[in-house]
């Protein structure tokens, strides 16, 4: 782990690994539910980082954080969120060439893995899903598309995602869902929250 002070209170943590961001954010958290995490007003996991605010001296805690016995991510405590989709995505043929099966088969392959959020960015709402083997990754479209429809599921290299609104996107679009990923008015507003174990139901015959 290299910490790296950011501003007047704030550490921004890099790690070698995504599971090494998702073992430090789920310590974090864990001292912070038992109190042993004083002056962290916000956490903020990413691809391979962790970003700590509101600590009173940085370089002081970035000391003591080299002391830590980070322990692996250990198994997910929320519920896990089910999300129906039907895999008809405009990519999905595309994808099924890539991975060098039946379109068919790329559904039944997603919908059998067990997600998990690492991270989220880039909209309101949206999260970067982790649980696919690294053989499935694929690239990002070479032209984005300008408009993305909400409810979108893609792939982008070893993530899933999940359009929370109509956007620009260069995501492989799978399929759809009319799960609600964001919304003001429910508390909370995002379906998903780092750390949320998901699983994506087939709506209809695979």
């Amino acid at each position: 782990m290299r910490p790296l002070p950011v501003g007047e209170d704030a550490l921004l943590v890099e790690c070698a690994s995504g599971e090494e961001a998702g073992a430090l954010h789920a310590e974090l958290l864990r001292r912070r539910s038992e109190g042993t995490l004083p002056g962290v007003t916000e956490i903020v996991p990413a691809a391979r980082t962790v970003l700590l605010c509101g600590l009173a001296e940085p370089r002081r805690f970035a000391t003591l954080l080299a002391q830590w016995d980070i322990p692996p991510m250990p198994p997910a405590m929320r519920e896990t969120v089910e999300i129906p989709v039907r895999y008809d995505g405009p990519d999905l043929a595309e994808v099924a060439a890539m991975w060098g099966v039946t379109a068919g088969e790329v559904a039944r392959i997603h919908s059998q893995a067990r997600f998990r959020v690492a991270f989220c960015g880039f909209a309101p709402g949206f999260g970067y899903l982790t649980g696919l083997p690294e053989r499935y990754a694929v690239p990002r479209m070479a032209t984005p598309r300008t408009a993305v429809p909400a409810g979108s599921v893609g792939l982008a290299g070893a993530y899933t995602g999940i359009y929370p609104r109509s956007s620009p996107g260069g995501w492989q679009l799978i399929g759809t869902t009319d799960a609600v990923l964001w919304d003001p008015t429910r508390e909370p507003a995002a379906l998903l929250a780092p750390g949320t174990p998901v699983r994506f139901v087939a709506d209809g015959a695979l």
